[in-house]
């Protein structure tokens, strides 16, 4: 299952808070810059939900800008589908290995920053795949408008920005 994970405040001045905000095991940093309103990944052209797949990699998500929605699947979980809020100054997003995901940025764009955990006996463009929606049935049958709506994490009273 993800995981919500807190860091720690180790200094706070006037104007300035200092974070602790390390993964131990993580062997990997991407920096991940949305342009406004960005869905990541893309759509498909005739309008397909598209999602990432890290097979070898753990993700520990943290917004450092703006904010991010995450849709995220995992066919092995009691409750498969979830969307998980993350805003700057918010928690750590854990996305486990195997587990589809796709986020969406505020209007305004974010950076999220992830110091993942990556098998040495991997590459980039082994992990960084993209999946198709209408390729995969049950991916689809549970993400679809028809389906149950997801659990959701983070939102506290927060509109959400419909993408169709």
């Amino acid at each position: 299952m993800f995981e919500l994970l807190q860091y720690r405040k180790f200094r706070d001045t006037p104007s300035v808070r200092f974070f602790d905000i390390t993964i131990s095991t993580s062997n990997a940093r991407d920096l991940v810059v949305h342009q406004g309103p960005a869905v990541s990944p893309n759509d498909t052209s005739s309008g397909f939900w598209q999602f990432y797949l890290h097979p070898h990699q753990e993700d520990n998500l943290l917004a450092l800008t703006g904010g991010r929605t995450f849709y995220i699947v995992n066919f092995d979980w009691d409750i498969p589908y979830h969307m998980v809020r993350l805003d700057s100054q918010g928690d750590i997003l854990r996305i486990p290995p195997g587990t589809f995901h796709r986020s969406v940025s505020d209007l305004h764009g974010s950076i999220v920053l992830n110091q993942a955990v990556r098998s040495i006996t991997t590459t980039i463009e082994r992990e960084f795949r993209v999946y198709n929606s209408e390729e995969i049935a049950r991916l689809f049958a549970i993400t679809s408008a028809a389906a149950a709506p997801p659990v959701m994490h983070g939102f506290h009273d927060r509109h959400l920005r419909i993408v169709a």
